[in-house]
């Protein structure tokens, strides 16, 4: 199983930056998907999370109304559109999957992992 985030890079505030997340080696139309970022000297946070087929998502009330999360299962990628960014956005993403349909905002519902990409937001 592999999951590797990308698009990660330096920001201005109010740009936008879009993340991807690439996955192989399991059945990732099955699976619920969710970004998740750790600011420096913070614990990880929940940002947002999708369903299989892509009709549900769900937002941490940090993000609502600025990150989008999307799909696209015949390319396996899930990823994460950043409008308005701020200073406070800084921080590593992680792309994860779970094959789980509930409590998706919390880390240990979900079994894989990305290796992070780091966005960091000038001021």
């Amino acid at each position: 199983v592999q999951l590797q985030a990308s698009g990660g890079g330096l920001a201005q505030t109010g740009d936008s930056l879009r993340l991807s997340c690439a996955t192989s080696g399991f059945m990732f139309s099955l699976y619920s998907m969710g970004w998740f970022r750790q600011a420096p000297g913070k614990e990880r946070e929940f940002l947002a999370t999708i369903s299989p087929g892509g009709a549900r998502t769900t937002y941490a009330d940090v993000v609502k109304g600025r990150f989008t999360i999307s799909r696209d299962n015949t390319k396996k990628m899930v990823y994460l559109q950043m409008d308005s960014l701020k200073f406070e956005d800084t921080a590593v993403y992680y792309c994860a999957a779970t094959p789980e349909s509930q409590q998706l905002t919390q880390q240990k519902s979900y079994d894989h992992w990305g290796q992070g990409t780091l966005v960091t937001v000038s001021s």
